[in-house]
């Protein structure tokens, strides 16, 4: 039995280094956005709606990740084992709320760059449809773990595209809740595999003496 996966990173450090990546990102974004006339924030409106469209919007990228967790045929099975083995004994440091955060950042900074800025700029360029299918090209290539890590990745961005339209007006809230809701369930599911696995190895090295 090979002994769990040890982090290089502590606690602190993996947070900090969360923090300036998709901050970094979010800084870019907003920078990008003013040289090019952009303003993301114009599309951000606080309101029910986009609650109830979060909510509805996110179960289903809830229920498909834990078919594709339970079930993982194919080329998801490479994709479960990396998760758990790479992201697994980072997520086993952090505390649920730390989780929290991560999932909060990912999806406020890469909503924020992604749906906020660079879907309108390509918009700007080419049309809706061009917006919507470069954008998420570039969030695929973004993701590039596996080829089909990218894909999965690039078909759930355009999903959070048509979800930045789904209501009656534009707005970036509502991929950026779907964005963290999704990534918050995803960050539980694989730190409960990491740790059910953990306790099983050292079961099982007890069992031997």
């Amino acid at each position: 039995m090979t002994p769990s996966p040890q982090p290089f990173l502590s606690r602190t450090r993996f947070l900090t280094l969360a923090l300036v990546f998709e901050g970094g990102l979010a800084l870019v974004g907003l920078i990008w956005g003013w040289f090019v006339g952009i303003e993301p924030f114009a599309y951000l409106n606080f309101n029910g709606s986009a609650l109830g469209w979060a909510l509805m919007g996110t179960l289903p990228l809830m229920f498909l990740f834990w078919v594709s967790y339970r079930f993982p045929v194919g080329p998801l099975g490479p994709i479960k084992r990396l998760l758990i083995e790479t992201l697994g004994p980072y997520l086993d440091n952090c505390r649920y709320y730390d989780l929290l955060l991560i999932a909060l950042l990912a999806g406020v900074c890469e909503e924020l760059f992604f749906r906020g800025v660079l879907q309108p700029w390509i918009e700007a360029m080419g049309g809706a449809t061009l917006g919507l299918i470069g954008s998420n090209l570039i969030f695929a290539l973004a993701h590039f773990i596996t080829r089909t890590y990218a894909l999965l990745a690039g078909l759930m961005g355009v999903y959070l595209g048509l979800l930045l339209d789904v209501g009656e007006q534009r707005n970036l809230l509502t991929p950026m809740m779907v964005h963290t809701l999704y990534d918050f369930f995803a960050f539980l599911v694989v730190v409960r595999t990491f740790r059910l696995e953990k306790a099983q190895r050292i079961s099982n090295r007890e069992d031997k003496y």
